[in-house]
């Protein structure tokens, strides 16, 4: 009967391999908890935003830019005119002249 004696294995080995399955336990619940949020995040959609049917501006503007806020949206012009109007009523609020 061969009785070969079982190969010792070093610490420092035993430590790096729980350290590797450790962090890849670690990486696995953190894609998983990414996903998870990804898939929270954009199941319902993303908010309903309304925007005006239509703005009327004046002749020759073109528009660079659109923002909104709860009552009102912006208009950026192409002639650095920042105007804002009121989103029920459609006038306008203000106009602010962007200066270079």
């Amino acid at each position: 009967m061969d009785e070969t004696p079982t190969p010792v294995e070093p610490a420092n080995i035993r430590f790096l391999r729980r350290l590797v399955t450790g962090l890849t336990a670690v990486m696995i619940v953190g894609l998983v908890v990414m996903i998870a949020l990804f898939v929270i995040r954009f199941w319902g959609g993303a908010p309903a935003v309304t925007l005006p049917d239509q703005i009327t501006l004046p002749d020759g503007v073109r528009v660079t830019a659109f923002t909104q806020g709860s009552d009102w949206y912006a208009v950026v012009t192409d002639q650095d005119k920042i105007m804002i109007f009121d989103r029920e009523s459609g006038a306008l609020r203000q106009t602010i002249a962007v200066k270079n």
